[in-house]
């Protein structure tokens, strides 16, 4: 018989890996083919941060890194650079995770915008520094202000459609242990 606990956690995490197919699937769509246009939010990486925040016992790091190495791949970025500061990321958040379950939206929102942009310029910094052609940096400032203007929303509507909130003060894991 199958605990009801590690259940669930396998549902939310086939839940994510089916949301993340499906981001990448409508971020490949040919919709917008005009130039000059505003870059779009990564939706993946709010869902991810959201997620890591919110619920960071049903998302564990491999699951992350893959999930962004085949996004890194589909979408020709450098392989593995992007899913190393994502899952650099993440763990940081996770970290945190108990001290943003006693704080509110706000401070959790301004924490999370910090990391964003210092993934950002992380990945930038190490594509400098390797010589690689990076876009401008207009747009990529532009995509990063709009994801973060994006995350409420994605936290949003995790918490409407798939009841993804934070732990209670007395919940446990799977193995007993205080979340």
């Amino acid at each position: 018989m199958v605990d009801p606990i590690s259940a669930r956690i396998w549902v939310y995490r086939g839940l994510f890996v089916g949301l993340a197919v499906l981001i990448l699937f409508v971020r490949l769509l040919p919709t917008g083919t005009e130039a000059g246009r505003w870059p779009g939010p990564d939706l993946m990486l709010c869902v991810m941060l959201a997620w890591v925040t919110r619920r960071p016992d049903y998302l564990p790091a491999l699951l992350i890194a893959a999930v962004v190495l085949v996004e890194d791949l589909i979408l020709m970025r450098p392989p593995g650079l992007w899913a190393a500061i994502v899952v650099l990321a993440s763990e940081f958040l996770r970290a945190r995770a108990p001290l943003t379950r006693e704080l509110g939206f706000l401070p959790e929102w301004i924490m999370v915008s910090v990391v964003m942009v210092a993934m950002m310029l992380g990945n930038r910094l190490v594509l400098g520094v390797a010589f690689v052609d990076m876009p401008p940096f207009g747009p990529v400032f532009a995509q990063t202000a709009m994801t973060i203007l994006c995350y409420p929303v994605v936290v949003g509507l995790l918490y409407l459609a798939l009841h993804l909130r934070k732990p209670s003060a007395g919940e446990v894991d799977a193995f007993g242990r205080r979340l």
